[in-house]
């Protein structure tokens, strides 16, 4: 039997009239990975607080396992301004910690008092090595000035440091609220690598898919005040949470067939009713709960048509941007097309904000000329832009941009259908908006920005601290959005989805152009690296940079070699699942075990080279 960790029952909590969840239970066993999901507003960092006892609870019992070590993230990040990095990191106070404390006090004091028998416990308790993990994980999340104030530090550094801080607290139970924002792409597969091959157990709010996927073995779902588990990854997730969604419309369906009858019944003369059931009074408010039961299916599109939109979208010519001496631009060119949908991927720091705030022309570039049509309606999504007056109703924001948003065909989407298609209930729009959480006040910041009717949407960082739920819509209004759309976002699941070729931005003003998405770029990244590193580079390596409007077109010899490569690429990958089926039958003798057996390699290693090659020539013919 499993070793049981946390055991939660009959969990009650409420915010004034608002009901978060009623009489949850759920329970966390060593070695469990688990992913928590609800909307935005449900409770999710409501119920990490209660847990760690930084928030009340209404009713209910939490039991943690004796002497367990926990460590948590929360989504704020508080410590003492006086402190430096590598000390905050220290903060925790384990045993190693405490030991390095005590050997530094020991070494400022005069004869060194005890310093034999705490060298011993150090030795023991391995914290010579303590700090040495500690900088090793601040490298791979990239903060390299260990002396550095905490008080100089961004919001995202702050949250790599805690991050960091919990990572290397050595706990049993780690509780992480949204771990990966703030986090590049890089950063994220490392956190990702490493929840995965360690074998702590896991309770996290994420809305990274991807991260949910490959890292969880169970799933937690907060929905209209109760929880549902489901053993499995996040797939296996949404193939049983559309079952239950069927089920239960099914149910209502059926519910309000039957409550039509009994509401005619229950509205006859009281003499008429008098001698009746009890229970069937009982029984038709039982029945009214479930027929008003509101619908669970968020699988939503919106078909809204942007405003016109010219051939001529902007043209960057020869652009120069630099701060001191970090280069963000330079010498970029680069045409954008009608109804292109980009995606911006890199480091922090690489520039790509500055660059979406040079196109919208709220930073000037050095040098160079940028050059946008005169029918180009802007919709700008901003990490800093989110700003609300508190007393203002949630439908009075979208009502004092628009009443209206024209649909086509002669139709127009209200308001008040925005807000409904953004998963704002009639009740929450008319709440004031100083009661919405963080993630409503993003969703209702994205219903500000279409409600203006864009043809060109500049997305930065849209999805942190949104919910699945959110960004499905989202997802599914960019894939239906007859406009132009670039995206900055460390969301790979949602960069797959919405875009179809990629800005890679290196840093020092190298920015490639990639025909493809996300996952593709990186399977070729690890290939050309693969590649790179067998074939050995040459020490004096010279980076040709490409300027991204030049049209380079492959030779005819070119053309052949790739149509060849297709072919040949199709061939072997029919020829793969052939042999792959075969070694999985079972029924092959000694000698075709052993033939297919020695195939299958080569043939993995043909595919990844000619792939290789084909995505050189496809990506040569894209720029």
């Amino acid at each position: 039997m499993s070793n049981s960790y946390l055991q939660v029952e009959n969990l009650t909590k409420s915010f004034g009239d608002s009901l978060l969840f009623e009489n949850i239970s759920f329970g966390l066993a060593e070695g469990d990975k688990v992913g928590l999901i609800a909307k935005n507003g449900a409770g999710k960092s409501t119920l990490l607080k209660i847990l760690m006892n930084t928030e009340s609870k209404d009713s209910g019992e939490i039991v943690f396992r004796r002497d367990l070590r926990i460590g948590y993230l929360p989504q704020s990040i508080n410590y003492p301004s006086h402190l430096t990095v590598l000390e905050a990191c220290f903060e925790h106070g384990n045993e190693a910690v405490n030991l390095i404390k005590k050997y530094e006090v020991c070494m400022q004091t005069e004869d060194h008092p005890g310093l034999d028998e705490l060298l011993v416990q150090m030795e023991h308790a391995k914290a010579w090595e303590y700090e040495l993990k500690v900088k090793q994980i601040l490298s791979v999340l990239k903060i390299s000035d260990y002396n550095q104030p905490i008080e100089q530090l961004s919001g995202g550094q702050l949250k790599r440091v805690a991050l960091a801080n919990t990572l290397i607290s050595n706990p049993q139970l780690l509780i992480l609220d949204e771990p990966t924002n703030h986090l590049d792409l890089d950063m994220t597969e490392w956190l990702e690598d490493y929840l995965k091959r360690s074998n702590i157990t896991l309770l996290m709010v994420t809305h990274d898919r991807y991260f949910l996927d490959r890292v969880c073995n169970s799933i937690l779902e907060i929905d209209q005040q109760q929880i549902y588990a489901f053993k499995g990854n996040y797939n296996y997730y949404l193939e049983k949470r559309e079952e239950r969604i069927n089920a239960a419309n099914a149910e209502r369906a059926k519910a309000n067939n039957l409550y039509r009858t009994e509401l005619e019944w229950m509205r006859r003369m009281p003499q008429a009713r008098a001698h009746k059931a009890r229970y069937r009074e009982e029984a038709f408010f039982e029945l009214e709960k479930v027929a008003k039961r509101q619908n669970n299916d968020d699988d939503v599109q919106l078909n809204v048509k942007a405003s016109y939109i010219g051939k001529k979208i902007f043209e960057a010519d020869h652009l120069y941007k630099s701060f001191d001496k970090k280069v963000i631009l330079e010498d970029f060119s680069y045409i954008f097309t009608r109804y292109e949908k980009m995606g911006i991927v890199g480091d922090n720091g690489t520039g790509k904000s500055t660059f979406l705030k040079i196109l919208m022309g709220q930073q000037t570039p050095d040098k160079g000329k940028l050059d946008i049509g005169e029918t180009v309606r802007f919709g700008y999504y901003s990490q800093e832009g989110m700003t609300f007056d508190d007393k203002m109703k949630v439908i009075d924001a979208i009502t004092q941009i628009a009443d209206f948003i024209d649909m086509g065909d002669g139709h127009q989407l209200s308001a008040q259908q925005l807000l409904q298609h953004f998963l704002f209930t009639p009740e929450t729009q008319y709440n004031y908006i100083s009661k919405l959480s963080g993630g409503e006040r993003r969703r209702l910041y994205l219903c500000t920005v279409l409600m203006r009717n864009p043809n060109f949407l500049i997305l930065d960082e849209p999805t942190n601290d949104l919910d699945i739920m959110t960004l499905n819509v989202l997802e599914e209004y960019l894939l239906h959005f007859k406009g132009c759309l670039i995206v900055v976002s460390h969301d790979r699941y949602f960069m797959d989805k919405v875009v179809n070729h990629l800005l890679i931005f290196n840093g020092e003003g190298d920015i490639r152009n990639f025909p493809g998405s996300y996952t593709q770029y990186r399977e070729w990244k690890t290939l050309y690296e693969r590649h790179k590193k067998e074939e050995g580079t040459p020490k004096e390596e010279k980076k040709e940079r490409i300027r991204l409007n030049d049209k380079i077109k492959l030779s005819y010899k070119e053309k052949q070699e790739m149509e060849k490569l297709e072919k040949e690429i199709s061939a072997l990958e029919q020829e793969k699942n052939l042999l792959e089926g075969a070694l999985c039958s079972g029924s092959l003798s000694v000698d075709e075990l052993t033939e297919k057996s020695k195939r299958l390699p080569e043939v993995n290693a043909l595919l990844d080279s000619k792939t290789m090659r084909w995505l050189e020539l496809s990506e040569k013919e894209q720029k």
